[in-house]
């Protein structure tokens, strides 16, 4: 195998080149390159200092994935860092593209740091579950401060060059396109100085003279840290940085480093890492499937949802047509458009032109002749198979022939819809999540009739659009909604045998949800679908909404809400739910946490299996990319069928039993021989 690593003399510098496509990551052949390299520069009594640049797009953008959970091949990382650091002629990184996590660290290693202006630099180890290992947590708090380290290594968000250098992690921004160069000479003016060491820095006692960061930080940034592991034993790490020597704040670092990779978060956030790339992939579409260019975009329906699906095209910068059968709904639904780039202007995410940009990408018409040049027409009509037939009706004969044509349904059958039309293989469906403009899951519905450039097509797409896409195949609610729909019939059914709605929302909350079935009923609205009638009341929802309670729209639904939208248990909705379990002759019981968590996740389980087994998803982790993405489910378990082959397949099943719901052959199958849903 050829050396990654090669060096090259520039008079008195040493340029040292790590060229390991794609990302030059720290895998064994650069480290001991890295470290062989250093020597040679030391052994050299011609070299008087030395640059470490990467050919490619960009420096070292982290460690070896792919070396995770195999046995080390040394040198390790801290090895070959602690040699770069000890050098005694003065080291450059010399970055581009990004520095992220071990590249970071080969960073903070090097003696001083420039970088061209588009470069970002980051330690995002605490998005894998996990906290920097090669002394990170101990160089960077030491070299910039504990409270401009904390957001870098308990969030894990790269930072851009400008704001490196502005905390005094870079030394100097140099030329886009002269980086090697002005490497060169920035390296060759520090000959003669007095060497600094960021293991050596005292920055990091801003934390011991005010010890409030830390708590303030996790104040601050207490919700999207709930329930993670790591940032806690990240903002540890940088505590301990201001309390302890360097060496030993390195062996503690090493502790909670070890104690996080060898945790069940830390495997579940690598496994979703894996699995996010696994889903673009399509296991009979040829990848070089040539694709059908998109280049201006029909949405039928102006409402939230229409609205929605059409911004993420114009923040794309792709023209949208928006149809409408009515003016007035027409008006209301680009003014919402507005609105919300608006919103998102004042909130400093988006320019007054970029918002002015997006809006010009923007047309609107009444008339479904106006979409006959679009390449894609994606409907987003009322859920009801008839209309959706009249529509792609009517599509079929305006629309240009090679045109996709898209459905936004949540549950309707694909292969019915195509039937509506001459092409069948360019109709599939694009399930968007509400609100359409942020969530990022899309549901590919692959028809039976899809053609490959048409599914290829749309799954480049939701890239470029921003979304994590997942091909689903046609049955009813496709991946996400059918599997939802076990877990409403369990909560349902809870709450009649004597569970408090409040406690299984709150099972769901402690679990890691964003909320609860009931909470969820709330927001949505309980009155979606109401036939209006106050006089019929059948079920537990037409009894609620009888009484007025639509939800969290009009302050009361299963819950009363005040002015600020602060939820309480409703007296009314507890005597209506006891009434209904009287007339159904439910006996009442006392019902365990256990018994609730159980009965809501593992029937999920159950229809998860049954969605592998009958090919509508093509593997377990679509299934989990789906939940994390769409749904809630907490990223730290890895998704539900990851989080079932960690509580146990065998035991999913006798739980099942126990409660007398059903489990399906591939379940038991699986179970019973030992497998589990992910390798």
């Amino acid at each position: 195998m050829t050396n990654p690593i090669s060096t090259v003399h520039d008079g008195d510098v040493l340029v040292v080149v790590s060229n390991n496509p794609p990302v030059n990551a720290l895998g064994q052949a650069v480290r001991a390159g890295l470290q062989d390299a250093i020597a040679q520069g030391l052994a050299d009594d011609s070299v008087k200092a030395i640059v470490i640049r990467c050919d490619g797009r960009t420096f070292f953008a982290g460690a070896d994935i792919t070396e995770f959970g195999k046995p080390p091949v040394g040198p390790n990382l801290p090895e070959v860092l602690d040699a770069i650091e000890a050098s005694d002629k003065p080291v450059v990184a010399a970055i581009q593209g990004t520095a992220l996590g071990g590249g970071c660290e080969v960073a903070l290693a090097c003696h001083y740091r420039v970088a061209v202006p588009s470069a970002k630099v980051g330690l995002p180890e605490v998005k894998l579950g996990l906290i920097p290992g090669a002394a990170g947590t101990q160089r960077l708090p030491r070299l910039v401060g504990a409270e401009a380290a904390l957001p870098m290594v308990a969030i894990g968000n790269p930072i851009s060059a400008s704001k490196a250098k502005s905390i005094g992690l870079v030394d100097e921004i140099v030329g886009e396109d002269s980086l090697a160069a002005d490497a060169i000479a920035f390296a060759r003016g520090k000959v003669g100085q007095p060497i600094p060491r960021t293991s050596e820095g005292t920055a990091n006692q801003d934390g011991v003279k005010n010890p409030a960061i830390f708590d303030e930080f996790r104040a601050k940034n207490g919700r999207k840290m709930r329930g993670f592991d790591a940032p806690n034993a990240a903002i540890e790490a940088v505590r301990l940085a201001g309390e302890l020597p360097y060496s030993e704040g390195v062996k503690k670092e090493r502790e909670l480093f070890t104690k996080l990779m060898t945790g069940t978060q830390s495997a579940a956030m690598r496994h979703y890492f894996f699995a996010e790339r696994a889903a673009n992939k399509i296991d009979d579409v040829p990848g070089d499937t040539p694709l059908i260019p998109i280049a201006k975009v029909g949405v039928i329906g102006a409402g939230t949802m229409g609205g929605g699906i059409a911004m993420n095209f114009l923040s794309a910068g792709i023209p949208v047509t928006i149809l409408e059968m009515q003016q007035e709904a027409l008006d209301r639904g680009v003014g919402v458009i507005r609105k919300n780039y608006e919103n998102t202007a004042k909130r400093g995410r988006m320019s007054a032109e970029q918002v002015e940009a997006a809006m010009g990408n923007l047309s609107t018409t009444l008339e479904y002749n106006d979409l006959a040049d679009c390449d894609l027409v994606i409907e987003a009509v009322y859920e009801n198979m008839d209309v959706k037939k009249e529509v792609f009706g009517k599509l079929d004969t305006v629309v240009k022939q090679g045109a996709i044509l898209a459905s936004n349904t949540s549950y309707l059958n694909v292969n019915e819809i195509a039937a509506a039309t001459s092409r069948p293989g360019y109709v599939l469906g694009l399930h968007f999540f509400s609100p359409a403009n942020v969530m990022k899951l899309l549901e590919i519905v692959r028809g039976a009739e899809t053609r490959h450039d048409v599914l290829a097509t749309a799954m480049k797409l939701s890239k470029k659009i921003g979304k994590v896409a997942v091909v689903a195949g046609v049955c009813h609610g496709f991946i996400g909604n059918r599997m939802l729909s076990p877990r409403q019939e369990q909560a349902n059914a809870l709450i009649m045998e004597g569970a408090n709605y409040w406690e299984v929302d709150e099972v769901l909350l402690d679990f890691g949800f964003p909320m609860g079935p009931f909470q969820m009923a709330d927001l949505a609205g309980i009155d979606i679908g109401w036939h209006r009638d106050p006089s019929k009341v059948t079920t537990l929802r037409e009894a609620l909404c009888a009484a007025g309670r639509f939800g969290q729209k009009n302050g009361k639904g299963f819950y009363d809400y005040d002015e600020s939208r602060n939820r309480t248990p409703s007296d009314e909705v507890r005597a209506l739910i006891a009434e209904f379990a009287a007339k159904s002759g439910t006996p009442q019981r006392e019902i365990s946490k256990d018994e609730i968590k159980e009965r809501l996740l593992y029937p999920m389980v159950n229809e998860g299996a049954m969605i592998l087994d009958e090919g509508m998803a093509q593997r377990a982790s679509d299934i989990d990319v789906v939940w994390i993405n769409g749904y809630g489910w907490p990223l730290y378990t890895g998704g539900p069928m990851f989080w079932a082959d960690t509580v146990g397949l065998a035991n999913i099943v006798s739980g099942l039993e126990k409660y007398g719901l059903p489990v399906c052959d591939y379940l038991r199958g699986k179970a019973e021989r030992g497998e589990r849903f992910n390798g």
